[in-house]
């Protein structure tokens, strides 16, 4: 099968450059981009359209259940920071054209007693002991996890010998260190963690009695709505010494920050099951600010810092944890968040296309070039004059197939389906953990 894209704005999210031009897709590559004619299975005309990359989320947690959530609003690929690759099978061995997002993905979490988010469970196991905690990191790439996430109550001595297991293999390690005591930033990048989720760890490297459950007689000694630029500066050089990757998720810290006046994306865009999860958390929406979103102004600085250094600043969002962070549209507004951070729009766009693709050497990801794969987003307006642009879609074309955004809204996923694979993976995962 071929698709000629006819006549729409390229934008070249390398340099910013915009050109008119058609692209020509055969299976589900991009196989030639200029002015031609050609006798294309389909021939769309995109004139007075933007073309771009597909985005990429750089941080979430994926489910079959609202998966194709992400690809409606232009999410073509996605990082999976922490989840169970078993469970995730069918999605990571999607077809390229299926109405679902590519996946690379983290296997379940490494966290120190008692676990953060409780008992060892096939999405995280607690560990002590170095030994167990190698062990783990063995099975997991054998699994096929493409990177491992440690945890913030995890001792020194254990995330010292994950970090050092997984080199051994050649895998990257990912911290969120947010509620971590015993391990800050840069001493995680010093035992060569690459990954910083959430941009955490800062806070701890530049308030040592720092955690979000610090007391007010911590939080009061810090001015949280205007940063110390100095200390953030301070960390940020010796971060960049390490070369670490650092991916803020905005998103989930402001929206916990402006409850109740939280940003609201169209009601489209919302999973019911989603909503309810939220809006049981948002009974704790005062905890939520005081221990998470506090840190928005702190996110943001760090982010321009390090980029304005030269380090590797990625978009994602955490959708769905914390509250109401919608699949997909989260990373929308992450990007609005990004450029109040300081980015300009192609910086923010950068952050999601072709940065977020070369981090993970997902080469073929993130640019429209002939040999690339065909992954694009079409738009009614250029979102390099304003990044609330990137909202305004046309059309999503996946591993060369085209979809029309309520074609995508309007799959509805066999819950029962779902349920019943979610079961069986639950009880043969534990039959093989035990």
């Amino acid at each position: 099968m071929s698709l000629l894209l006819k006549n729409g704005n390229v934008i070249d999210v390398h340099s910013g450059e915009v050109s008119r031009n058609s692209i020509l897709i055969k299976n589900d590559r991009i196989l030639q981009i200029g002015q031609f004619q050609d006798d294309a299975d389909e021939v769309i005309n995109l004139e007075g359209k933007y073309i771009i990359p597909g985005l990429i989320d750089m941080h979430c947690h994926i489910k079959e259940g609202f998966a194709h959530l992400f690809t409606a609003v232009g999410v073509t690929t996605v990082r999976n920071t922490a989840g169970n690759v078993i469970e995730l099978r069918d999605l990571i061995q999607a077809p390229s054209h299926a109405p679902t997002p590519r996946v690379y993905s983290a296997d379940r979490l490494i966290d120190g007693p008692p676990g953060l988010w409780g008992p060892t469970s096939p999405y995280s196991l607690n560990a002590s002991d170095p030994n167990e905690a190698k062990s783990e990191v063995r099975r997991q790439i054998q699994e096929g996890a493409q990177f491992i996430k440690v945890y913030g109550l995890l001792s020194p001595e254990v995330m010292e010998a994950v970090t050092s297991e997984a080199h051994q293999h050649g895998v990257e390690v990912s911290c969120d260190l947010i509620h971590s005591t015993q391990v800050n930033a840069l001493e995680a990048a010093k035992m060569g963690v690459k990954w910083f989720e959430h941009n955490s760890g800062f806070m701890q490297a530049m308030y040592p009695e720092w955690s979000p459950l610090s007391g007010a007689e911590v939080r009061d000694q810090i001015d949280l709505e205007h940063p110390n630029l100095d200390k953030i500066q301070e960390v940020c050089e010796e971060m960049l010494k390490y070369d670490a990757f650092l991916c803020p998720t905005t998103v989930v810290y402001d929206q916990a920050n402006r409850y109740p006046k939280y940003w609201r994306s169209d009601e489209r865009f919302i999973n019911e099951a989603l909503l309810n999860q939220w809006e049981q958390i948002s009974q704790y929406a005062d905890a939520l600010k005081q221990q998470i979103g506090c840190q928005t102004e702190y996110i943001k600085a760090i982010t321009k810092t390090y980029y304005d250094l030269g380090g590797t600043v990625v978009a994602g969002t955490d959708t769905p944890a914390g509250v109401w962070t919608y699949p997909g549209m989260a990373l929308h507004r992450e990007l609005e968040l990004l450029v109040e951070s300081g980015l300009s729009e192609l910086q923010a766009l950068q952050s999601a296309t072709i940065t977020a693709a070369q981090s993970i050497n997902y080469d073929d990801l993130g640019v429209i070039a002939p040999g690339k794969v065909a992954d694009l987003l079409v738009l009614d307006s250029h979102p390099l004059l304003n990044i609330k642009h990137a909202r305004e879609i046309d059309s999503i074309i996946k591993g060369g197939k085209l979809y029309q955004q309520e074609e995508l809204l309007n799959m509805n996923p066999d819950e029962q389906l779902i349920k019943n694979k979610l079961d069986t993976f639950i009880k043969d995962f534990e039959e093989q953990m035990n």
